[in-house]
């Protein structure tokens, strides 16, 4: 059941209560339902985006150059950022759980093998076919194994979790959903939370008991509600010293470099496609484990993206199009994510170069351009992004690494409220020089994999020497929320314990990528899934005589 009001129909007695309707609350919601247990979920958005309830992630940016501003990175609606993502699924990697003291200071409690169970509902719950994330090349054996060519990323078939789960929520009477709903204060008693206060959109607010309580409102906004939290209770998560609210990370992209295959085949391979499991999946190429450990890398994986749409040089009348495109959010909105759109389109376009591709190029052009939208909004299921080969078989080479965890980059409570009275962050959101070094240490292991095995070549954008400098002047995020509230074996290093339950609080869990201790090179919605999936599994157990 799906309701506007907090007040109609009445709430009823429940096991749960969840803070948030993205991927994280609605799975754990859907998964302990179906384990009959009574939920409740509490969105402070509608069904619709709403620039009053949005207006309540506002936040105080240190440096905006370096952080997508609070109204794209989150959504303060039903399904949360599930409405604002690229539907790019992966799981966390084996190393990602290792002590990696060249790279990173932190560890996980728990191993690769007490999350992957669960990757197969995760998988399940996103729509994203089949938990497959590896493919051979039909014709390719690569005997040097140091960079693992055939890994996949899966593309959800559904975006927007509460569509595709629409049915089963509407009609359950178990989970009973209420919109406009916003937790403004938690009472805590004889260490746990026993009851909340709620806001309803005019900001009258309302006492609510609780049983237990999940936070699952994004990384930023569930670290927020502890942050306040703590304010009431200082001795909670080691006091403003602790680690509550530091080790702020996300990922490190950007393009420095350009790849070139040399053979079709490789070409034809790192294309979108649909494989047997009926979703759209894509190759990664990505440094094998053993050579992360040997040469010090940091996880990171890198693909073939077209050339810089902005840059007009290209020539291509397709290109120009698109780039036209993106450049009118309202269309390019619907095109891809805002946080990657505004990172193609730079404030200064120059119009009339991309108008003369468009001339030279319009049969061409057209032709190809309405391809692309067949697939993308008519075809069953949307292709996910926008990729066109071309026959120097050359693109721009995409990376995306994990980024170290460092203390000072973090979120406090700043001095500003929201309109329910409520503190704003204040985020100081930092990248670390040896991130860069590492990434550029990956980018020459590749190049050199490439032409040791004649799979291709890699041709940085500048001189190599400038590179890393080039990787820091680029580097920036904000949509990828992790390691604030973290995940640990005692409270003196983390927020949580391995079951995400926090340390202090016997009812309260943080179900987010706040939780994860490392980033991993992968995009974090499978992984923030499967930990959903395995929280109902462990709340679930937790009541069994």
């Amino acid at each position: 059941m799906i309701s506007a009001s907090l007040k109609t129909p009445p709430i009823t007695d429940h096991d749960i209560c969840i803070i948030g309707s993205g991927p994280a609350g609605l799975v754990l919601a859907l998964e302990m339902a179906r384990r009959g247990k009574r939920v409740l979920v509490l969105e402070s958005g509608s069904r619709h985006p709403d620039r009053l309830q949005q207006s309540l992630s506002d936040a105080d940016i240190v440096d905006p150059a370096r952080h997508d501003d609070m109204s794209i990175a989150v959504s303060r609606q039903l399904g949360g950022t599930s409405n604002l993502w690229a539907v790019r699924c992966q799981p966390f990697d084996p190393i990602d759980f290792e002590p990696r003291p060249w790279f990173v200071d932190a560890t996980w409690p728990i191993g690769y093998s007490d999350l992957a169970p669960y990757y197969d509902k995760a998988v399940d719950y996103l729509s994203a076919g089949a938990n497959v994330f590896r493919a051979p090349i039909a014709g390719i054996d690569i005997a040097d194994e140091a960079v693992d060519y055939t890994r996949l990323e899966r593309f959800s078939r559904i975006a927007a979790v509460q569509t595709a789960h629409a049915e089963e929520i509407e009609r359950s009477n178990l989970i009973d959903v209420r919109l406009n709903a916003t937790v403004v204060d938690m009472t805590y008693e004889h260490g746990r939370i026993v009851g909340l206060t709620v806001a309803d959109r005019d900001g009258t607010r309302h006492p609510l008991p609780v049983k237990a309580v999940a936070l699952a409102a994004g990384g930023l906004e569930s670290t927020r509600q502890l942050l306040v939290f703590q304010r009431k209770h200082p001795e909670l998560f080691g006091g403003t010293d602790g680690p509550l609210g530091r080790y702020y990370m996300g990922h490190v992209i950007g393009e420095v470099a350009d790849i070139t295959f040399a053979s079709d085949a490789l070409d034809v391979a790192y294309d979108f496609y649909i494989d047997e499991h009926g979703s759209y999946a894509r190759r990664r190429l990505i440094p094998a484990d053993s050579e992360q450990r040997s040469h010090r890398l940091p996880n990171v994986s890198f693909w073939p993206v077209v050339p810089p749409v902005a840059d007009p040089r290209h020539k291509s009348g397709l290109l120009s199009a698109v780039c036209f495109a993106f450049a009118l959010k309202p269309i390019g909105r619907l095109v891809i994510a805002e946080a990657i759109r505004k990172r193609h389109i730079p404030d200064d376009l120059a119009i009339w170069p991309h108008v003369v591709n468009i001339v030279r190029d319009l049969p061409r052009a057209a032709l190809s351009l309405s391809t692309f939208l067949y697939r993308r909004y008519i075809a069953k299921p949307p292709m996910p992004g926008f990729f066109v080969r071309n026959a120097a078989r050359r693109y721009g080479l995409s990376y995306h690494s994990e980024q170290s965890p460092q203390a000072d980059s973090r979120v406090v409570l700043g001095d500003d409220f929201d309109r329910l009275g409520v503190p704003k962050l204040r985020i100081d959101y930092r990248f670390a020089r040896a991130d860069a070094e590492a990434i550029w240490r990956a980018h020459e292991h590749l190049a050199q994999w490439l032409e040791r095995t004649g799979t291709g070549h890699l041709e940085y954008r500048q001189p190599p020497e400038e590179t890393v400098d080039a990787i820091l002047a680029i580097a920036a995020h904000g949509t990828h929320q992790i390691g604030t509230a973290r995940m640990a074996s005692s409270p003196q290093d983390g927020v949580v314990d391995e079951n995400l339950r926090c340390f202090g609080v016997d009812n309260l869990y943080v179900v987010s990528s706040a939780a994860f201790p490392t980033s991993g090179q992968c995009n974090p919605t499978l992984s923030i899934a499967a930990l959903a999936v395995r929280l109902a599994d462990h709340l679930c157990d937790e009541e069994q005589p």
